[in-house]
């Protein structure tokens, strides 16, 4: 796409110099693009990772720390939606919709012969963390409104498809509690959960 439009340019204008600024320019977002998809979310966890974490009991109010330890729940845990894991913090269930030739879009961005995403439902509590560094317990603090970036991976729990989709009544079931339809699609629900018991760092 740059370089049609850097050819443009360049019979247009005859400007060789802008030929090269638009070339450079179209290198610099593909690169952008490239890295935030390959490199991206292990830069994240990379940094989470050689963040040290912090000693609670000199925590000052205001103060950006890392906190990693056990997860407890608190008064009201929750239960994945579609696998019933009970006792969770945080889930997270993805719906995504496979689009052939002719077939519906599962929103205004999927393309055909890709997989969009068609439903995201995420949930997260408040609960507790037993600190590794000091044996403290502290209150995190992530229902009622809190803005929360979750790093947690999603597996693949349910792949339907026209033929076989009569032999996961659950999905069915999950379906229709949200007023949803296969009509013959191609689907796929993955799940991610934090559940008691689990190890996690947390930033804030």
């Amino acid at each position: 796409m740059g370089f049609i439009a850097g050819g443009f340019i360049l019979g247009a204008v005859h400007n060789a110099i802008l030929l090269l600024i638009v070339v450079v320019f179209f290198v610099g977002v593909v690169a952008l693009l490239v890295w935030n998809t390959c490199w991206g979310r292990r830069a994240i966890f990379g940094f989470v990772d050689c963040y040290p974490d912090t000693e609670l009991r000199t925590a000052k109010d205001g103060q950006l720390v890392k906190i990693s330890g056990v997860v407890t729940c608190g008064n009201v845990p929750l239960e994945s939606s579609l696998q019933k894991v009970s006792r969770c913090v945080y889930t997270a269930t993805s719906l995504y919709e496979y689009r052939g030739w002719g077939a519906k879009a599962a929103n205004s961005q999927h393309r055909h012969f890709t997989w969009g995403l068609r439903l995201l439902e995420r949930h997260a509590v408040d609960f507790y963390i037993s600190d590794f560094q000091s044996g403290l317990r502290a209150l995190i603090k992530t229902g009622n409104g809190a803005k929360v970036t979750p790093f947690v991976d999603e597996s693949t729990v349910v792949d339907i498809d026209p033929k076989n989709k009569d032999m996961s009544p659950q999905f069915l079931s999950w379906l229709a509690r949200r007023n949803l339809s296969t009509d013959d699609r191609i689907m796929r629900v993955k799940e991610g959960y934090i559940k008691e018991g689990s190890t996690v760092s947390v930033m804030g």
